[in-house]
């Protein structure tokens, strides 16, 4: 008799063997990559003892890309050819990345798909291509040091990436030939890794300052259920800020009027490593003649760098100051420290007086999320049949459509559970309408001029009716990757189209930082605009079917002197619908409906004569009765 090996689905035939899977952290400045042996997670280090691969690529050699330590050696010499802080250009438009690409002083290439693109000796490359290279790098560490394929990986991002960002890191990963398990919010990585190895429950604050980007996550641990209240950052604000006003300082304080691309750079790795040594010294001096011939030395003090960083640091505590109020909570029970530039004192002391707790500092802050990735990979892949481990991230920013009136309908508020799917109905607003425009928009205000647009479909097939007798089923699905899918359908036909959402551009950084300050700074002008396009939109419909009505039988219904009556009032309120006074517009809607009342009950019996023309008594009681 011939047996058979049995197994639980998704997990080894032999109980011993584990699936290899890793986490991946990949940053701004470094990135790593960890893994769960023997029931622990480690970070993976390099054939020299390594963890952290720095997060750059260079182009300039002949034999192909260089990644790491070894690129951004060459950063100085070849500057053009050498791609430092590329997470910060995923996803985004040309445009929109301009400002910091002459910062980091790249070329951009003229893209005829409007992305982001960079101009080396290589030729063209984009963000997900550089990226990719560094997560093939991760890749083989990763098979080296574990002796076999990996099945999966989970990568983690900024909680505050949106669609295109979060697609375009996917790309990198499938472009490197490393199979994604799923993308994890950087915050909710580190509360992984702290929430396991403490087992604690409660409410903790996570805040993640990285290299380029900066995320506060407020969650609920509760028995292995990991919950994210609200999330908030900037993806524009991290390390690299804090030594661009070190290199500012610097070219001030030696009257240096410019510098070449190479200097820059040099100048900027000077800095970094300055901000550093003030983690532990009280001042630190630069030999920028080493970089500027005559330029002489600059010393920096801590208390100088400090107020130089200030203003920085307080615009990651607004942030946190937003989180709490989403999350409705005053205070948190810990705060876990994430990313190399909570390492500078400032940062500690000023999260430790805001959140009134000292901050856990216990997991190396650049390696925790990696390990929190590890974990969920770990578990991901089956390894962990058991699963008590829950993660239920939540999306940044409410998703929903544009209706008549240039009104936005939230149909997945944010800081809702994912992945989630919600629906609603709808219906058309004209007699005879066949198509229906659906425009899904992303931002928490009211107007759709002052939201995101981020993808359009239509929806043909729909059958012929009266204005709002259609109902057409809209389904908004997030997965657990924060990728939105729409679907539209006429329930009447079964007419149906949909959409992926892979938007092409990302949020500018004034996107980023601005949108959810705009919902709170103009909630009450918010209210009153919608209210003003609300009443607009009514009386408009108003209009629209009074005068349809007027064309078909006026001439048989009303007299002159009625019809004037109806006209007069009907040119009142179309020109109050040209301006923004709300309770003019209801008054005179209200008013309108009062003088077509009897005009409309006119219609009316008009319409029931024509239908029983004809009709014999008998006839209509026997359908009665039937």
């Amino acid at each position: 008799m011939a047996l058979m090996q049995i197994a639980e689905p998704g997990q080894s035939p032999l109980p011993h063997q584990a699936k290899l899977a890793v986490g991946i952290d990949l940053g701004t400045t470094n990135s790593l990559v960890a893994t769960v042996r023997g029931g622990r997670a480690d970070v993976l280090a390099d054939a020299q003892g390594a963890v952290m691969l720095p997060s750059v690529v260079n182009y300039s050699a002949e034999e192909g890309p260089v990644v790491g330590a070894a690129a951004l050696a060459m950063a100085s010499a070849h500057p053009e050819d050498t791609l430092v802080s590329v997470k910060r250009f995923m996803g985004r438009g040309r445009a929109d990345a301009q400002n910091d690409a002459q910062r980091s002083r790249y070329r951009l290439a003229d893209s005829e798909s409007g992305m982001v693109s960079f101009v080396t000796s290589a030729g063209e490359v984009s963000p997900v291509q550089a990226s990719a290279e560094i997560i093939s790098v991760l890749g083989e560490r990763a098979r080296e040091s574990l002796g076999g394929e990996i099945e999966g990986a989970v990568i983690t991002v900024p909680a505050y990436f949106d669609e295109a960002q979060r697609q375009a890191t996917k790309d990198a990963a499938t472009l490197a030939g490393m199979p994604v398990l799923r993308l994890l919010n950087e915050p909710t990585a580190a509360a992984v890794a702290y929430g396991l190895d403490a087992g604690e429950e409660g409410v903790i604050a996570v805040y993640d300052l990285g290299g380029g980007t900066f995320d506060i996550s407020i969650l609920r641990l509760h028995r292995g259920v990991f919950e994210v209240l609200a999330t908030g950052g900037d993806t524009a604000l991290g390390g690299d800020d804090f030594d661009a006003a070190i290199v500012s300082w610097v070219l001030q304080e030696l009257d240096i009027p410019s510098l070449e691309p190479g200097q820059h750079r040099a100048l900027h790795s000077l800095a970094r490593s300055a901000k550093e040594q003030l983690s532990d010294r009280s001042s630190v001096t630069l030999a920028v003649e080493d970089i500027v011939p005559g330029a002489g030395q600059a010393t920096l003090s801590r208390e100088l760098f400090e107020e130089l960083v200030h203003p920085l640091v307080k615009r990651t505590l607004r942030a946190c100051r937003r989180c709490l109020r989403d999350a409705q909570l005053e205070g948190v029970g810990d705060v876990v420290m994430v990313g190399g530039s909570t390492r500078v004192p400032l940062v500690r002391e000023a999260v430790a007086e805001f959140f009134r707790r000292q901050p856990l500092t216990d997991i190396d802050p650049d390696e925790v999320v990696a390990i929190g990735a590890a974990i969920q990979a770990d578990i991901l892949v089956g390894n962990r049949p058991e699963g008590d481990l829950l993660l239920l991230d939540v999306i940044p920013l409410s998703l929903g459509l544009e209706t008549m009136g240039g009104l936005v309908e939230k149909i997945v508020p944010r800081n809702t559970t994912i992945p989630v799917a919600r629906a609603q109905e709808f219906t058309t607003f004209k007699d005879g309408q066949t198509a229906l425009a659906v425009h899904i928009v992303q931002g928490e205000r009211e107007l759709v001029a002052d939201s995101r647009s981020l993808a359009r479909f239509e929806l043909r097939g729909i059958p012929p009716m009266v204005a709002g007798a259609a109902r057409i089923r809209v389904v908004f699905e997030v997965d657990a990757d924060g990728l939105l899918h729409v679907a539209a359908r006429e329930e009447t036909t079964g007419a149906q189209s949909s959409v992926t959402v892979k938007p092409s551009f990302g949020l500018s950084d004034e996107q980023i930082t601005d949108m959810l300050q705009a919902s709170f700074s103009h909630a009450e002008d918010d209210k009153q605009a919608r209210q003003v396009a609300e009443r607009r939109l009514d009386a408009r419909q108003l209009l629209e079917g009074l005068e349809s009505a007027l064309g078909e039988d006026a001439a048989e219904l009303l007299s002159e002197a009625e019809c004037e009556a109806l006209h007069e009032k009907m040119r009142e309120l179309y020109a109050a619908t040209e301006g923004e006074d709300v309770e003019l517009m209801r008054r005179l809607t209200d008013a309108l409906g009062r003088a077509s009342e009897a005009f409309a009950a006119r219609r009316m019996d008009k319409s029931i004569k024509q239908a029983l023309a004809g009709v014999s008594l008998q006839e209509l009681d026997e359908e009665i009765n039937e």
